[in-house]
């Protein structure tokens, strides 16, 4: 068994998507219930947490609103970021792929068509 410190991205990255699917039951069906962009949304504010300048836009008089109250789409007893920028990482890209396995799955459902050869 590899320890998580030698894995690679793309191993840390499969081994978020399973904690995900089999600890926290995020699985398939659930996923495909999140038609309003909330998995791609989740997965901004994960990644972005780790840079807070970019995290905080200023509305007025120095007053500073974070973009996870725009963008977070959960409940926030969800949010879970961690001092670890890999780890935000992991769990944004897991996220990503989540949607991206969603969009592919209402395509072969017969929904709308995606551009998925990554061409254009």
């Amino acid at each position: 068994m590899i320890t998580k410190n030698k894995m690679n991205g793309a191993e840390r990255i499969a081994a978020e998507i399973k904690r995900q699917i089999e600890k926290e039951g995020w699985d398939a069906e659930y996923d495909d219930e999140q038609e309003d962009g909330q998995l791609a949304s989740a997965a901004a504010c994960y990644a972005l947490q780790n840079y807070k300048s970019y995290f905080q836009i200023s509305c007025y008089d120095n007053y500073f609103i974070d973009l996870y109250d725009i963008l977070w789409p959960w409940d926030e007893e969800y949010w879970k970021p961690t001092h670890v920028k890999i780890r935000n990482l992991e769990k944004a890209v897991a996220l990503i792929s989540a949607e991206i396995d969603r969009l592919l799955r209402l395509e072969t459902k017969g929904g709308k068509k995606w551009n998925t050869s990554g061409l254009e």
